[in-house]
């Protein structure tokens, strides 16, 4: 949720203006409408629509353990597991947004219950990290708007960082 509430409060352009005119939050836990049943089709049927078109954000690790018991959404019980992974199978592209989805977090660090990890240890498909607790909006909001004006996966490091973002130190821009 941090993460979340970081975004909300980007100002350049707004999170009403990124909603409102360029992209189409179809499933979003934090602020969608339905629940249960119609939370769970409007998620199936948004990854059959867009298939190869939308955008993944993932926020928190996601527990492997007990099969990914230790976390189950909607009505249906399905685990975050499978549901990054039906996810994740026809994104466009996928962002880690935090700490915790791009390498585990605290919920990874030992003695680790839950088996937790970073997303992409859950996916063969290269996902964009933005690190940092909670992520830098600015870093969030330029990512989607760069993938959404030029709709490729951006230029990246070799740990899946932002190279505009992450390049240098930030104490060298003051």
């Amino acid at each position: 949720m941090g993460n979340t509430e970081a975004f909300i409060r980007t100002a350049h352009p707004t999170p009403a203006e990124i909603i409102l005119n360029y992209v189409s939050v179809n499933y979003m836990e934090s602020i969608m409408v339905p629940a249960g049943y119609q939370a769970e089709a409007r998620r199936t049927d948004t990854i059959k629509k867009y298939k190869g078109k939308y955008i993944l954000a993932v926020e928190g690790s996601i527990p492997t353990g007990l099969d990914g018991r230790y976390l189950t959404i909607g009505a249906k019980g399905d685990t975050g597991l499978k549901i990054v992974k039906e996810a994740a199978k026809n994104a466009g592209i996928i962002v880690a947004v935090g700490n915790c989805a791009s390498y585990g977090g605290i919920p990874a660090a030992n003695p680790n219950p839950t088996s937790a990890v970073g997303l992409s240890t859950v996916t063969d498909k290269q996902d964009i990290n933005i690190p940092a607790c909670p992520a830098n909006p600015v870093n969030l909001v330029g990512t989607l708007v760069e993938y959404i004006l030029i709709g490729q996966a951006p230029q990246l490091s070799k740990i899946r960082r932002r190279h505009w973002a992450y390049l240098g130190r930030l104490h060298e821009n003051s």
